[in-house]
């Protein structure tokens, strides 16, 4: 995984769309759902580690950027 459009589509294949308005609770959203997919063994766990490392460094990009 590439982008958190890839992990969106993933989590889109599961019927989850998130969407608040708010890109880092978005992100932590995701997170929260890509947990539960990898604990009901739905996801692998190169696609769960992938994803969580890119939403991760998302998460501490925007977070960042706030500073």
């Amino acid at each position: 995984m590439k982008s958190v459009y890839e992990i969106q589509n993933l989590l889109m294949k599961f019927g989850s769309v998130i969407y608040t308005g708010n890109r880092i609770g978005d992100l932590e959203l995701m997170e929260s759902e890509l947990e539960e997919l990898f604990h009901y063994q739905m996801i692998n766990s190169e696609e769960y580690t992938q994803a969580k490392l890119l939403l991760k460094k998302e998460i501490t990009r925007l977070s960042n950027e706030k500073r």
